[in-house]
C-alpha cells in the first residue's frame, strides 16, 4: 500500500504491462493488487515467467496460479530469465504486437496528465507528462488547470535515457516540460495541462488525492535548521505526492512538522531520503494512525496527534481505520500466523489454498495494529516466506485512550500514544522498561510514569547517582553521618525541582522496537 500511488502513476502512462513472476516462488500479495490497479485502467497484460534458469523452479505450478489469476492461455505465459537473457527477444516483440499505440488526436484541444516531477536548481521544476490529446509547442503559453497558473513552455521533449528536447510533441507522447517554475506547489501530480490558445474542455480524471493513514512528528536535531527541513520536506513533496506536512510544535522537541504518509515503510523511506538526499538529521516520534472523533455535540474531529483528542467527558465515540489484510505464506506456519492476526484483534475472513502447500489468509483487523512491528513479526514467524498487502475499508467504532508517559510528573507531549484499552497496560510498562534503559541516571531520581488520564498505570525509576558524603567520616559520632546526609537529601530534592531531563533520540523510536 506504501506504494501503490506510485505503482498508479506509473499505470495512468502506460498501455500495458509485463506482469513478471518470480518462477521460484510463485505469485505475492503484493503483485495481486498491482496487477488488480493495471486490470482496472484497461491495461494489455502480458505475463513473464522469470528465473527460469534457477534449479529450483515451479514452472508448471506457477503457470497454474497465473492461469488461475490473469485468465490467460498457458501458451502465452513466456518463460524467460532475466540474468541469461533467455526469451528477451520474444518479450520486446510481444510489447510491439500485443500493446495497442496510445489513443487520442494530435488536432484536438491540448490535454496532457502530469504524473511526476523533480527539482532542478538551475531550471526549476521539471514536470513529466503524458499527452492525451492535441500538440504541444516550445514557446506555447500553457495552463495548469488545477491552479489555474500560466506559463510559457520555455523547453519541451520526451524523456529517454536523458532529457531529449522537441520542438514539437503530439498525442501519446510521454514527456517533460520546463517552466521556469520554482514554487512546488503549483505543480500538482495528476494535475492536467493545457494551451491558454487552443484550451480543453475538461480536466483528464484518473488521480484522487491520496489520504495519508499514519501520522508522525518529525523535528530537527538542531532547532535552527528548521527552515531547512521545510525546504526539504518541500522538495521531496514533488515527486512523491503522497507526501503531506504542517507545522506542528512540541513542548519537549520544538518546532517541527506534522508529517503523512501511506504507511510505516514510505516513513522511514522518507527519512532515509531527507538524510540522504539533504543531510537532515530529525527526530521521529511515535507513529500513529488518523482516527475519527465524535463529540456529545455531534462533531466529528479527524484526529493526527493524540494532542489533538478533545477532552474524555466531551468524546461520544472514537472510530478508527480498518483494513483487509492479504497474507500469502507457506502452509507450515498458518497456525503461527493466526495467532499473530488474532493477537492484533484481527478476524479471519477467508483461506484458500493456493496450491498443496501455498495458503492465502484474508483478515479484517485495525490499521493501528500493524503500523509498529506487525510486518517485522510476520517474517519472523515465516522465516522471511510470507507475503503481506492490505487495502483499507471502512472506519469502525473503538476502545480507545490516550497514554501519556511523564518524566518526574512532567508529560512528553511527543511520547503520548492513543491506543486500544485492552493492549494499554502492557504496553505502558514495556515504554516505561524501555526507557528506564535508555534515559541516562543523573544527580536525582528520575520517576518514569505512564498514565492513563489522571490514573498511573505503571511506574520505573531511573536512581540517582549518588556521592558517598560521609568518605570523610572516620567514626565518631552518628549524627554527623546523619547531617551530612540529611544536607544531601535536601540538595538532590532541590535539584531535582529544577532539573531537567535530558531525553535521548532513540527514545522517541523506542516504541517501535518494543517486544
Amino acid at each position: 500500500v506504501d506504494f501503490s500511488y506510485e505503482v498508479s502513476r506509473s499505470i495512468a502512462a502506460c498501455e500495458g504491462a509485463l506482469l513478471v513472476i518470480d518462477a521460484t516462488q510463485g505469485i505475492q500479495a503484493q503483485t495481486i493488487s498491482n496487477l488488480y490497479m493495471a486490470i482496472d485502467h484497461n491495461l494489455e497484460i502480458i505475463p513473464v515467467l522469470n528465473k527460469m534458469d534457477m534449479t529450483n523452479a515451479m514452472p508448471e505450478e506457477v503457470k497454474d496460479q497465473i492461469v488461475d489469476l490473469v485468465g490467460c492461455k498457458r501458451e502465452d505465459i513466456i518463460e524467460a530469465s532475466a540474468r541469461t537473457g533467455m526469451s528477451i527477444d520474444r518479450i520486446l516483440n510481444e510489447i510491439v504486437n500485443r500493446i495497442p499505440p496510445p489513443a487520442g488526436s494530435p488536432d484536438a484541444p491540448f490535454q496532457a496528465l502530469i504524473f511526476d516531477s523533480i527539482f532542478n536548481s538551475f531550471r526549476g521544476i521539471i514536470a513529466y507528462f503524458k499527452i492525451v490529446n492535441g500538440t504541444i509547442r516550445k514557446g506555447d503559453r500553457v495552463k495548469f488547470v488545477s491552479t489555474g497558473h500560466e506559463y510559457n513552455a520555455e523547453e519541451v521533449g520526451v524523456l529517454k535515457l536523458k532529457q531529449d528536447p522537441r520542438d514539437e510533441m503530439g498525442a501519446g507522447d510521454v514527456g517533460y516540460i520546463i517552466s521556469g517554475i520554482k514554487v512546488s506547489s503549483e505543480v500538482k501530480v495528476g494535475d492536467t495541462i493545457t494551451t491558454v490558445k487552443n484550451p480543453c474542455d475538461k480536466a483528464i480524471s484518473g488521480f484522487e488525492d491520496v489520504k495519508p493513514m499514519v501520522f508522525a512528528g518529525m523535528y530537527p536535531v538542531d532547532a535552527d535548521e528548521y527552515e531547512d527541513l521545510r525546504i526539504s520536506i518541500e522538495k521531496l513533496q514533488l515527486n512523491d505526492a503522497s507526501l503531506t506536512f504542517v507545522p506542528e510544535s512540541s513542548a519537549a522537541l520544538g518546532f517541527g512538522f506534522r508529517c503523512g504518509f501511506l504507511g510505516l515503510l514510505h516513513m522511514e523511506i522518507i527519512q532515509e531520503r531527507l538524510d540522504r538526499e539533504f543531510d537532515m538529521d530529525v527526530i521521529t516520534t511515535v507513529p500513529n494512525v488518523s482516527f475519527k472523533a465524535y463529540t456529545t455535540k455531534g462533531e466529528e474531529i479527524d484526529v493526527h496527534n493524540p494532542s489533538g483528542l478533545p477532552a474524555a467527558n466531551y468524546i461520544d465515540r472514537i472510530e478508527e481505520p480498518y483494513i483487509v489484510a492479504q497474507v500469502i505464506t507457506s502452509s507450515d506456519y498458518v497456525g503461527s500466523i493466526m495467532k499473530l492476526c488474532i493477537d492484533k484483534r484481527g478476524v479471519l475472513k477467508n483461506q484458500v489454498y493456493l496450491t498443496r502447500d501455498r495458503v492465502e489468509l484474508t483478515f479484517e483487523m485495525p490499521l493501528s495494529e500493524i503500523v509498529f512491528d506487525f510486518y517485522d513479526k510476520l517474517k519472523s514467524i515465516s522465516k522471511g516466506y510470507a507475503s503481506f498487502d492490505y487495502y483499507y475499508t471502512t472506519y469502525q467504532k473503538a476502545d480507545l485512550v490516550r497514554l501519556d508517559i511523564l518524566l518526574n510528573g512532567e508529560m512528553v507531549d511527543a511520547l503520548s500514544t492513543l491506543i486500544y484499552k485492552g493492549h494499554a497496560y502492557d504496553f505502558g510498562r514495556k515504554m516505561c522498561v524501555k526507557l528506564k534503559e535508555l534515559i541516562p541516571r543523573q544527580q536525582f531520581d528520575i520517576a518514569i510514569q505512564a498514565a492513563i488520564g489522571a490514573k498511573i498505570i505503571s511506574r520505573e525509576t531511573v536512581k540517582a547517582l549518588r556521592k558517598d558524603v560521609t568518605a570523610k567520616c572516620y567514626g565518631g559520632d552518628i549524627t554527623r553521618k546523619r547531617k551530612l546526609l540529611e544536607k544531601q537529601k535536601k540538595g538532590k530534592k532541590r535539584m531535582r525541582q529544577i532539573g531537567n531531563v535530558e531525553v535521548p533520540q532513540q527514545a522517541f523510536l523506542a516504541v517501535l522496537k518494543l517486544d
